[in-house]
């Protein structure tokens, strides 16, 4: 995968200061962002969150952090990212990881790219996490993810 994460996350991948009234909202903003860059249907939405109703929120991945997706599947058309900053954080029921400020949702048509895409977002969010969550406008948020791949 030669395009950084920065390049990845277009415009219409990006959804700042949201409201969400619970997990259920804040999984489909996070796929209405990615259905609105042509990378998956609305079906995929609708798996995100069976998987978590199915599975518990195991896609709280670290502290404000949940990583939104489920298997390649039909209703993927293009290996997608979308990024959802939260004015209010949002309870998934993780034990330790809650409650969520970030919601990220990922989209693979298959498993070696939702590896390079993973591997490029843990070097992002292994950065200032606040920094990250207070930026105003898609071209910030990316110029703060450069700096964060660098």
């Amino acid at each position: 995968m030669s395009a950084t994460l920065a390049d990845e996350l277009s415009d219409d991948a990006i959804v700042l200061g949201a409201e969400a009234s619970d997990w259920r909202a804040a999984v489909r903003l996070a796929g209405a962002a990615l259905t609105a860059t042509g990378s998956t249907t609305d079906e995929y939405t609708a798996e995100m969150i069976r998987a978590v109703e199915d599975l518990g929120p195991y896609i709280v991945i670290a502290p404000g952090i949940a990583l939104a997706h489920s298997r390649p599947s039909p209703a993927v058309v293009k290996t997608g990212i979308s990024w959802v900053s939260l004015t209010e954080p949002i309870e998934f029921g993780h034990a330790a990881n809650d409650p969520v400020r970030l919601v990220v949702g990922l989209a693979a048509t298959d498993h070696d790219s939702h590896l390079a895409t993973m591997s490029n977002l843990a070097g992002v969010l292994s950065g200032d996490l606040d920094r990250l969550l207070e930026a105003t406008d898609p071209e910030q948020l990316r110029a703060i993810i450069r700096e964060n791949t660098q």
